[in-house]
């Protein structure tokens, strides 16, 4: 029998189940309390589609509301197998179990929910669980893979729970991978391993997102194993004072059409043409996607998607609805896992997990990203990684949902128009609230989100620092993979021209970090500022009764002095030897860091190691004088802390 200790629970959000049951693409459940299910919000997801004997079975029982109650897994022969009162999460909130070799026969899921009479007082499913391994089936000719559900709140909502669970980690830890496909190998986190009965997820498909990539990539996984439309625009970056726009819309059932190969010309008069000499070479053969459900979606996600996306989809204006995303209210009910953040300077993020405010620490945000170099990470909001600015020229920053796609007349895909999110009962959260705040607002705005009730001053001020703590760690294995790649041979990296060194591909894209160096810049000040912004807003604090705001603020400066003294990390040199440094000195470093992005340059340097100095002793790399004249003449960037405007 499983424990309560051998089951996950974690948040969602609200689930349709006349939509979740009435596909068996779900699963093989039997509904048995619909009218409960709506005035509630439950609902159950079996995984794989046809639950079999010879795999592991899989629950997600979800709830819109923050329900007490006992949730059991009963098996055929009558027995419990998982009894737990636990419920995490939210909003809105799930139970998980698994049950590793699940006897043949029918299943029951039920919650029996506390304070509540009458025929609702208990919501349960009948799961059946086939003898015999069954699947999907194979794809079609005309669409990526087959649509067999539509988006919904009952969708959207186990995409959250999908989401969170499969980055799910204790709040004191800063989780990573090298790559996405780590953690979708990983049968513990994701819920969905194997769904389609096909082995789908132990066929070494390669995912390997950026930071742009990411939402799409994890959207594209979902719908692919869900039986969702998926489709993603094609747009501008912005420039010339404009936001970014977005001209065409492409989709699994109107694919986008490869590129045509480079035009190659020959003579009409020639050696060959007169002598009737061999024919000139064929053009360059232009990759297909490969037939095959599994093949083709591998395709399709790192050749199609990962060659059509960028940051530029994300930063669309507020009210421009020719998008993929849409801006939705600063609320504790919207920003739900599964939600992007955009931010103004080109980095996007996936809200994973919401930690409630409770009386011994504040309420967090984590969210998840993609690096040039393949690593996803979990990292918590706070101003000095979600940054914000308000201007045309960047477009609307904030936080965004993917655009719901239906089916149309016809049969073919569309997006619902923001008129239509705004007034559909399934959605109804569109908003362009965040397009009129200006930066300290938003800020202000989110820390009531996440935190209702006035914090203690002190600890806000440990939190902050663990936060860019969590930020230069993060910033150590960017450095390091950067190292690795010149120990393992690799040439000078050509540096790109002006605004282009936070937009490029290649080496530079891959080891380089001017924008994560800003963003970290941005964040010693957020830190350095700390006590100052408590001495601003007091109101917004649990300030001591017996201590003026003056002395609260004295005290946040000694505790800030100590704090980053106290912890320290340690950092790979060019010889590889250990070299330890404390917060302190990466915040007495901050002239130094704003010309430490250059992969070219030693990792001492990189760390701002004085010249001459014994950490320093160990720099055997530097970059090319032409490249520390284009560094001094970006510097300005990095000192006024700011991304230089596009075209």
């Amino acid at each position: 029998m499983l424990t309560a200790r051998q089951f996950v629970v974690a948040g969602t959000a609200l689930l349709s189940a006349c939509a979740l049951f009435g596909s068996t693409a779900f699963s093989q459940s039997k509904a048995s309390s619909g009218p409960c299910d709506e005035s509630a919000g439950f609902s159950v997801l079996s995984s794989p589609v046809v639950p079999w004997k010879g795999a592991p079975l899989r629950i997600v029982f979800t709830a819109e509301k923050p329900l007490d109650g006992e949730f059991t897994l009963t098996g055929p022969d009558g027995k419990v197998a998982v009894s737990s009162r636990d419920r995490r999460g939210g909003p809105p909130y799930f139970w998980f179990a698994e049950i590793a070799a699940p006897a043949a026969g029918t299943w029951q899921a039920k919650l029996a929910r506390d304070g509540s009479a009458g025929e609702c007082s208990t919501i349960s499913r009948e799961i059946t669980v086939q003898r015999k391994q069954g699947s999907v089936g194979g794809g079609t000719a005309k669409s990526v893979w087959p649509v067999r559900n539509s988006w919904n709140r009952a969708t959207e909502n186990l995409y959250s729970a999908w989401i969170e669970k499969l980055f799910d980690a204790p709040l004191e830890e800063a989780p990573s991978w090298p790559a996405l496909h780590d953690v979708l190998r990983d049968k513990s986190r994701n819920f969905l391993f194997n769904h389609l009965g096909l082995g789908e997820d132990q066929k070494g498909l390669v995912i390997r997102p950026d930071c742009a990539d990411l939402p799409y990539f994890l959207r594209a996984y979902f719908a692919f194993k869900m039986g969702l439309p998926f489709g993603y625009s094609k747009c501008t970056r912005g420039g010339g004072g404009q936001p970014p726009k977005c001209g065409q819309w492409w989709n699994i059932q109107k694919e986008e059409p490869p590129p045509a190969p480079p035009e190659q010309k020959y003579a009409s008069e020639g050696l060959f043409g007169m002598f009737g000499g061999p024919p000139p070479p064929a053009a360059s053969k232009i990759p297909q996607r490969p037939p095959g459900l599994v093949p083709g979606f591998g395709f399709y996600l790192r050749t199609t998607v990962a060659n059509s996306v960028h940051s530029g989809n994300g930063r669309t204006a507020a009210d421009d609805d020719n998008t993929d995303y849409y801006p939705v209210p600063l609320k504790e009910e919207t920003l739900r896992p599964g939600t992007i953040y955009a931010d103004p300077y080109g980095h996007v993020l996936v809200i994973a997990k919401r930690v409630a405010q409770t009386g011994d620490g504040a309420g967090v945000f984590l969210a998840v990203d993609g690096q040039p170099d393949g690593t996803v990470a979990r990292k918590r909001f706070w101003r000095g990684n979600f940054l914000f600015a308000q201007d045309p020229a960047l477009g609307s920053p904030g936080f965004k949902r993917f655009r719901p796609i239906v089916v149309a007349k016809g049969g073919a895909l569309r997006r619902l128009s923001d008129d239509e999110i705004a007034k559909d009962p399934q959605y109804g959260d569109f908003s362009v609230e965040q397009s009129k705040l200006v930066i300290e607002d938003f800020y202000d705005r989110m820390d009531d989100v996440m935190s209702p009730a006035p914090l203690d001053p002190s600890r806000a001020l440990k939190e902050a620092i663990t936060a860019l703590e969590e930020q230069v760690k993060a910033r150590v294995t960017s450095v390091e993979n950067g190292r690795k790649y010149q120990v393992g041979g690799g040439g000078e990296v050509a540096m790109p021209a002006g605004a282009s060194i936070f937009e490029t591909t290649g080496a530079w894209e891959d080891f380089a970090t001017p924008s994560r160096d800003l963003r970290l810049l941005i964040a010693i000040d957020v830190v350095r500022g700390f006590p100052d912004r408590v001495a601003r807003r007091p109101d917004r604090y649990a300030m001591p009764k017996d201590k003026s705001v003056t002395d609260v603020k004295a005290d946040l400066d000694s505790i800030l002095a100590t704090e980053l003294a106290a912890r320290k990390f340690s950092y790979s040199r060019s010889d590889g030897s250990e070299w330890t440094l404390a917060l302190k000195d990466v915040v007495d470093r901050i002239a130094a860091l704003e010309m430490a992005y250059n992969v070219n340059d030693c990792v001492e340097l990189r760390w701002g190691a004085a010249e001459s100095s014994e950490e320093a002793s160990t720099c055997k790399r530097r970059a090319s004088t032409a490249q520390r004249g284009k560094m001094t003449e970006y510097r300005s960037w990095f000192t006024e802390r700011r991304r230089p405007p596009r075209g």
